[in-house]
């Protein structure tokens, strides 16, 4: 028996996905704009509070290991209460943070925004995949994954140019963080005006589960955790965001020691690794509904990113052209990026998809809070070297387990009914 989801999704029109895609894209920025609230003004809080890398990488750690612990729980908060009131409180956590920063008196008024930012992005993968899947017709999902990447490395991309300017213009990154308080207040009034298009408990779209699936007996909870392809899921997520916590923290300082590089433009080696990235998932975007074995394409594109970064490692190419590599590596883990959201979406038991997409993307948030430190302290003991190699290798390691999930994958497919 047919069900009705095939043609609820062809009912949709266009305006309202897109809608919110667009919305959700908005919320995922800010999300990833608020990773480098502090990161980007480095130079200045050293000078200012007589800091070392160590201690910065801490501050990033207290992030994302909030952030983590926050994550896994939030998605069972999403999958009882809903994704919306999460978000909107996820989004007012930003503006505290930043207004925190703004006001820091010292390295522990640094490290409350820190916290604060952390309890703000705790929830964002379970609300934004929750939300997409229940208000996204099936057709368009893997576009709104493909856009869903694209806007998150678009505010990581958006940050450093953002808080480094103005503080650089003003001689201040107190009112740079003053500045990205009313961003987030601004994202938060614009998601208030819109809430009826990321209200996932409304919609006749929602997407069905498979006919049968109904049936099945109702399993505990925490059921999904003893399925292993969700901590492979999160092993890819670790590694993957390992390699990205090295470029985004101190591929800058690394390239400046490395090549010799003034500081103003080792910082657009984050900008510009970023938007490669956004571009390459923009063509992941398309990869995803045209490749049945995603983990091929994560394998391919990953491991290209590798091999550019290891190049710069090697200290042996002229510096803008060791920048501009660096630069390109990004192309690679965007073109993976969506392939890696279906990749999930697949893995994923029917009705816990906040709960999976929590405990995934914790993987995302232990790997910059594991990394973070380990790099900021290879670089106070001059292995500037060991940032892109590092990177270069947890890459490699993403692949492998992007490649036993897929594995999985398939083989669960190949012994499906294909009447199911």
């Amino acid at each position: 028996m047919e069900t009705t989801a095939p043609h609820a999704s062809a009912a949709v029109p266009l305006r309202q996905d897109a809608r919110t895609i667009g919305l959700i894209g908005m919320a995922h920025a800010t999300s990833h704009f608020f990773h480098m609230l502090l990161p980007p003004l480095f130079p200045w809080l050293i000078s200012d509070f007589s800091l070392n890398y160590s201690e910065l990488g801490l501050l990033v750690s207290i992030f994302f290991v909030i952030s983590a612990i926050g994550q896994a729980s939030a998605g069972f908060l999403v999958d009882k209460v809903g994704a919306r009131p999460v978000l909107f409180f996820s989004v007012g956590c930003f503006a505290a943070a930043a207004l925190a920063a703004a006001l820091a008196p010292g390295y522990f008024g640094l490290a409350v925004a820190s916290a604060l930012a952390g309890l703000g992005n705790a929830s964002f993968h379970p609300v934004d995949f929750t939300i997409m899947n229940k208000r996204v017709s099936q057709a368009r999902l893997g576009h709104a994954f493909s856009v869903h990447g694209i806007t998150g490395n678009l505010g990581w991309a958006a940050a450093p140019v953002f808080m480094a300017g103005i503080a650089s213009a003003t001689g201040s990154w107190r009112t740079a963080c003053f500045a990205a308080c009313g961003v987030a207040l601004l994202v938060l009034a614009v998601l208030w005006w819109n809430r009826d298009a990321v209200d996932d408990s409304q919609g006749d779209w929602v997407h069905a589960a498979p006919s049968g699936a109904g049936q099945a007996k109702p399993e505990h909870p925490m059921a999904f955790l003893r399925l292993p392809s969700v901590w492979l899921c999160f092993s890819f997520f670790f590694f993957s965001t390992c390699a990205l916590a090295a470029m985004q923290s101190f591929a800058s300082p690394a390239l400046g020691s490395m090549y010799g590089l003034p500081l103003n433009l080792t910082a657009l080696v984050i900008t510009g690794y970023m938007l490669f990235g956004a571009a390459g998932m923009v063509a992941g975007g398309f990869l995803v509904s045209r490749v049945e074995r995603l983990e091929r394409t994560i394998a391919i594109a990953m491991c290209a990113g590798a091999v550019l970064l290891a190049l710069v490692g090697t200290g042996l190419l002229p510096g803008m052209a060791a920048l501009w590599i660096a630069a390109i590596a990004g192309a690679g883990t965007g073109v993976a990026g969506p392939s890696r959201d279906m990749l999930i979406k697949r893995a994923a038991p029917p009705g816990a998809t906040g709960r999976v997409y929590g405990t995934v993307y914790s993987g995302l948030d232990l790997g910059f809070s594991v990394a973070a430190p380990v790099f900021g302290a290879l670089l106070d003991r001059g292995m500037t070297s060991t940032v892109f190699y590092g990177a270069a290798l947890a890459l490699v390691l993403g692949v492998m387990s992007a490649g036993m999930v897929g594995a999985g994958v398939a083989a669960r497919s190949a012994h499906t009914p294909a009447a199911a």
